[in-house]
């Protein structure tokens, strides 16, 4: 079951000044900045009451968020929502035809095992499934 919307993704050229941006137009710091070598990511999180801001920038050359700020720049990159299980939800929402990126979950950041929809069965929108680890 979808929980609630556990972030929303960010993705940003330069993390140090969009740290500083973000800190100004939220008035507080992050609480966390993490490597993700599996996504070839730097993220950090910003708290908004239960709700997360997640910026990204990449580490690689081929990561995704890579290849997304050569083709669509800056901006909204993915909204993502906590479920109960991430096997429950891939089972439930293949069975509804909707499609994956990939079909095996990963270790993701911010403590979480994720699995991302493909945008073509989601209208567009890049959607990440997280699970607490």
């Amino acid at each position: 079951m979808i929980k609630k919307i556990e972030h929303i993704g960010i993705a940003v050229k330069d993390i140090n000044s969009s740290i500083s941006l973000f800190e100004k137009l939220l008035g507080n710091k992050p609480y966390k900045t993490e490597k993700v070598d599996t996504e070839g990511v730097n993220t950090t999180f910003f708290r908004l009451s239960d709700q997360k801001i997640e910026l990204l920038s990449s580490i690689t050359k081929d990561s995704a968020i890579e290849k997304f700020l050569e083709s669509k720049k800056e901006g909204i990159h993915h909204i993502a929502f906590l479920v109960d299980s991430l096997e429950f939800e891939i089972n439930r929402l293949e069975s509804l035809g909707f499609q994956f990126v990939s079909k095996t979950p990963k270790e993701g950041a911010d403590n979480k095992r994720i699995i991302f929809l493909h945008p073509k069965s989601t209208n567009g929108v890049l959607v990440e499934l997280c699970e607490e680890i």
